[in-house]
């Protein structure tokens, strides 16, 4: 297995935060002020957060340039996303559907890193993806749920990993403590109604960035 973090993230000192499923203008100006680690952006069809390309494009152009953005996809073919990487519309791969790890190596011989989601229902869920060749894995209840899933199915984890599934302000700092994850993924633990809610976005960002 390749050496984790060689890529230039994985002895990137402190939490990380990304703030995921950034889908109105009004999102990216938050996140310029706010300065979160990282954004994600939805480019998989059928969520209610999805972008098209053409935003995604607009939306690259109008972020900050210190903050990468990851492209969230389910299943794309390879050559999509390896389009999406070469116009520099994200700057990171974030997989949540069924991809080999062939698949995962052809991605990051474009020279940025992956992430590959787990669904977490079982220990054996954790265990079965540790020795992924993905740059990062990133452990959740399922795409776009919302929902926490058990943390102690994560224990004794050694390798950098994003914890996501129904992170929010109130349960945002027991997470940290518990887990002390490489970095936090948000996206409905931020919004109001449905909407990304900047003073949510920035109180999340504070909290992770004052932890430890």
């Amino acid at each position: 297995m390749r050496k984790v973090g060689e890529r230039g993230w994985g002895f990137m000192s402190g939490t990380k935060i990304k703030i995921c499923g950034l889908f109105r203008p009004e999102d990216i100006e938050y996140a310029n002020r706010i300065g979160p680690d990282y954004v994600g952006f939805i480019l998989s069809p059928g969520f209610r957060r999805s972008i098209t390309r053409e935003q995604a494009a607009e939306f690259r152009r109008k972020l900050s340039a210190q903050i990468p953005a990851a492209g969230v996809f389910v299943n794309a073919p390879c050559e999509e996303i390896l389009a999406f990487l070469e116009e520099n519309i994200i700057q990171t791969v974030q997989l949540h559907g069924n991809e080999t790890e062939e698949e995962i190596r052809m991605l990051q011989a474009a020279g940025k890193p992956v992430i590959k989601a787990v669904k977490v229902q079982c220990r054996r869920d954790v265990e079965e993806r540790l020795d992924s060749s993905a740059d990062y894995l990133l452990f959740d209840s399922g795409t776009g749920t919302g929902r926490v899933f058990d943390w102690k199915l994560l224990a004794g984890i050694h390798r950098p990993y994003f914890l996501a599934g129904g992170l929010h302000i109130g349960n945002l700092a027991e997470a940290l403590k518990t887990l002390h994850p490489y970095g936090v993924d948000l996206s409905s633990g931020v919004e109001t109604e449905g909407r990304k809610d900047e003073e949510k976005m920035r109180r999340a960002v504070e909290l992770v960035r004052g932890f430890g």
